[in-house]
């Protein structure tokens, strides 16, 4: 492991940032701070003020200000501020997995995965969002979860200017321009550009249905199919025709009723030319006028 972690450069000519000690002192000095009960010796960074308890510590972080990278990987050039770092990245060539879960057995490159994946057996969310409530298992979820409160939407496609609350749906928005479908269904073939679209066309082969109504058991290959489903149950009709107030529990309903006012017909025969506002209405016409052309 040790020739896998090799320091490039030398030290700048000019010196970095100075290192003092919380009362001002020089880190490593005998002026160095102490914590407010006499404890370990504190160093602070000049540029932001950071507070760290031993040099070496605020050495690392003095990096994220400088940028140098001293360990890299001799395995693919990837470089880092801290050994630390290396080691782990390391395993990913290597397939190390050292951190092994007692109840599952599953194993991990790195302790902090272990201690996230522990949470799914123990149910603990100790990440909760100070406006809601709402906890999470991992402080990443919560940060997402932030932004639903916040509004933020830092991720933003570069072609069209779309904007998203969570790298990953950027990710999987990119592929309408680029027209990647990475995710191929085994069976024939289809591809889907993310991994959800392909788990629900899988359920077409299979004929599973995971979403049960408790109502009267009716089951469902989506989630959104049996959303509509129980309003049939609760009488719920969440689409609203601003024009004239009439409520519906389908969107596509609403789509259609709305056509009503707008005088819209998107549907046109491509025997006659004669347009309908649906697509029922069109098959109608197809049968009862054209089917007797061909008599």
């Amino acid at each position: 492991m040790a020739d896998n972690l090799s320091m490039v450069g030398k030290k700048r000519g000019r010196e970095g940032p100075s290192i003092r000690g919380a009362n001002g002192g020089s880190a490593g000095s005998s002026k160095e701070g102490r914590g407010a009960a006499g404890g370990k010796p504190i160093c602070e960074c000049t540029l932001c003020g950071k507070a760290c308890s031993k040099p070496s510590s605020l050495t690392s972080h003095m990096r994220t200000h400088s940028g140098d990278r001293p360990y890299v990987c001799t395995s693919c050039g990837k470089a880092f501020t801290e050994s630390g770092r290396l080691t782990i990245h390391i395993r990913s060539h290597t397939g190390e997995r050292p951190y092994a879960c007692t109840t599952c057995g599953q194993a991990f490159s790195e302790s902090g995965s272990l201690t996230k994946h522990m949470r799914t057996h123990s149910g603990d969310r100790p990440y909760a969002c100070t406006t809601c409530g709402q906890a999470f298992s991992q402080s990443g979820s919560l940060v997402r979860h932030m932004r639903t409160h916040s509004g933020d939407r830092p991720y933003v496609c570069a072609t069209c200017g779309m904007t998203f609350s969570v790298s990953g749906s950027l990710t999987q928005h990119m592929r309408i321009h680029s027209g990647d479908r990475p995710h191929a269904c085994t069976i024939c073939g289809q591809a889907f550009a993310n991994s959800g679209s392909l788990t629900r066309h899988m359920r077409t082969h299979s004929g599973d249905r995971p979403y049960v109504c408790t109502t009267c058991g009716q089951a469902f290959s989506e989630s959104g199919g049996l959303a509509k489903h129980m309003r049939t149950h609760s009488g719920e009709r969440p689409y609203v025709c601003t024009t004239c107030g009439m409520a519906f529990s389908l969107s596509d309903s609403l789509a259609r009723h709305m056509r009503t006012h707008s005088g819209d017909r998107p549907y046109a025969c491509t025997t006659c030319g004669q347009a309908f506002a649906t697509s029922s209405n069109l098959t109608r016409h197809s049968k009862t006028v054209h089917a007797l052309d061909h008599d």
